[in-house]
């Protein structure tokens, strides 16, 4: 067994992975004052619930985009689980080809949600991945290389925003009302959140369509894949698992290197 960890703004999300099989997968909170023994108990709690001994996860890989967290988790495996993980960095091997000013600029979790679509979708036509966390994220993957994207507000961080910079607005459950027009705060503020999400989506996609030329794969994933998908039809597929899959693919890419 193995374990894959994709540590975020917003989560942490975790696999256990027997064989080429997930058998469970959770998220927490990310938190930076948690220490290691925190966040082991929490793994060790999870791994109890679903009957799996600790000693039997022999490798795993962890992707972070908040590397003051990385030392925490990165000891929090070697303590409770006596592992020393791969991690997505430099030197980490990936066959991604990217077309980016700066590569080293590119998230980690883009990085492996990229490799993950090329691996399961294929690359005869091109792929917009719109990733649904902290950031709404878009990768377009052309011709099976990464040629660019777009980053706009997350979701939640918008309405913490609208809640916390008003005196009045109330914290709301992010779903869809059942119409555009809504009659009280609460519906006002879900049709604004989840309405013009999913029109930030349409509009985006719309322009990339135009540039590409060609008619893409558009793949959701992350927290709010559903809850916006449900409102557009710009979304092709829902993937939640993209990110956990494709880290499970890069863990395996790089023990057949480390065994040739």
């Amino acid at each position: 067994m193995i374990i894959c960890i994709d540590i975020g703004n917003s989560n942490i999300k975790y696999a256990v992975f027997d064989g080429d099989e997930p058998r469970f997968t959770f998220r927490i909170a990310t938190d930076l004052k948690k220490t290691a023994d925190e966040y082991g108990v929490q793994l060790i709690t999870m791994l109890h619930i679903h009957k799996v001994e600790r000693g039997r996860i022999t490798g795993g890989i962890v992707s972070s985009v908040v590397p003051s967290l990385d030392y925490t988790i990165l000891h929090m495996l070697s303590v409770y689980l006596g592992i020393t993980p791969k991690q997505v960095a430099p030197g980490l091997k990936t066959g991604l080809k990217m077309r980016a000013d700066n590569a080293k600029e590119v998230g980690a979790d883009r990085i492996v949600n990229n490799v993950a679509a090329i691996k399961k979708y294929g690359t005869d036509r091109p792929i917009v991945i719109v990733d649904f966390g902290t950031a709404t994220t878009f990768n377009i993957i052309k011709n099976g290389e990464f040629i660019g994207g777009v980053i706009s507000p997350g979701i939640k961080g918008s309405l913490d925003s609208l809640v916390s910079g008003t005196a009045k607005l109330p914290r709301v459950e992010i779903e869809a009302p059942k119409s555009v027009i809504a009659t009280n705060t609460v519906t006002n503020m879900q049709a604004g959140i989840v309405f013009g999400f999913a029109g930030l989506v349409e509009f985006i996609i719309k322009k990339i369509k135009r540039e590409l030329g060609e008619e893409p794969l558009t793949i959701a994933t992350g927290g709010f894949s559903e809850t916006i998908a449900k409102e557009t039809k710009s979304i092709d597929v829902i993937d939640k698992m993209l990110t956990l899959n494709g880290l499970k693919y890069l863990y395996d890419m790089n023990c057949s290197e480390d065994e040739t």
